[in-house]
């Protein structure tokens, strides 16, 4: 069987974020077209962040989809990792903050940032 390789940024039990993959079963449609099982969307938003964009360090607050149009954009960790999406990648973004856990930088969330000579444009698909 195919599948489809999601990219996910979330919360370790250690409560830092972190990459981490997992299959989604293409397991519908037909041989020409595989499809995975529908899932469910509560809305979308479209970004665009100019050249030099950079976040301060943050949790999710609602775990969605992210898919890059165009430009590159990083997403960094407090453990000092990063890792660089281009266009037509994806991660699902769900580092939430930890129940009961205070905001702090040098544990909780990620950083994003526009790299390249071109403003950053996403699509975020909640879930």
């Amino acid at each position: 069987m195919s599948h489809f390789t999601q990219i996910i940024l979330d919360t370790g039990p250690d409560g830092r974020a972190r990459f981490r993959e997992a299959a989604i079963g293409l397991d519908h449609g037909s041989p020409q077209s595989m499809l995975s099982a529908c899932m469910d969307a509560s809305g979308m938003q479209l970004r665009e962040s100019p050249v030099g964009f950079r976040s301060a360090p943050h949790c999710t607050g609602t775990p969605q989809w992210v898919f890059i149009l165009s430009g590159a954009m990083e997403i960094g960790l407090a453990d000092g990792s990063s890792r660089v999406f281009a266009p037509g990648e994806h991660f699902y973004s769900a580092d939430v903050l930890p129940e009961g856990a205070e905001f702090d930088a040098a544990v909780h969330g990620h950083w994003s940032a526009q790299r390249g000579t071109e403003p950053l444009r996403t699509l975020f698909v909640r879930g």
